[in-house]
């Protein structure tokens, strides 16, 4: 009975990457370092695998990635205000790290996308003017992080009723239940 809203959420995941203006293609992404500190930031959403495996950009010099090395247990919150759908995941992210994806992934970035990952300092260093930022022009800090799923929550509010969906990974398989939203 709840296959449906998995098919629901995986669509709207995978629209996210494919589908111009769609509310998945950005995504909230939470981790826990050593500090103990949730840290939030909003990523873009560049793939969705059949088996559900998100993948987004970040600068290697990141703070996310700290985080991640230290603790790689994430979540990350999707939300669309038109249809009312939350879908929050839950899995463990990491980086990759092989030279030929790396260089197909970046090789598909656009041109003045890629000043992103070409910083002279790391994202979060201080600075006296943001309109003169330092880049390089031989090397970058581009990675690709990957989270696989062992949770994932559909949430929507509608009415009369909200509807609260929980799956997860059991044996390689999706098993959901309905949960009191």
């Amino acid at each position: 009975m709840t296959d449906r809203f998995f098919s629901e959420l995986k669509r709207e995941l995978q629209q996210g990457v494919h589908k111009k203006g769609h509310s998945f293609r950005y995504g909230t992404l939470a981790t826990v370092g050593l500090e103990t500190m949730p840290r939030l930031r909003t990523v873009v959403l560049r793939k969705v695998s059949e088996d559900l495996k998100l993948t987004f950009f970040t600068d290697k010099r990141s703070k996310k990635l700290i985080h991640i090395k230290e603790n790689n247990k994430v979540s990350m919150l999707f939300y669309d205000p038109k249809q009312l759908l939350q879908v929050k995941v839950e899995g463990l992210a990491n980086s990759i790290s092989d030279a030929p994806i790396l260089k197909k992934y970046w090789n598909a970035v656009q041109p003045n996308s890629r000043k992103d990952y070409t910083t002279a300092h790391a994202p979060g260093s201080s600075i006296s003017n943001p309109d003169k930022v330092d880049y390089l022009n031989d090397e970058n800090y581009f990675c690709i992080l990957e989270i696989e799923p062992f949770r994932i929550e559909y949430l929507k509010l509608k009415r009369p009723n909200h509807l609260r969906v929980q799956f997860s990974k059991k044996e390689g398989e999706w098993v959901g239940e309905f949960l009191v939203p």
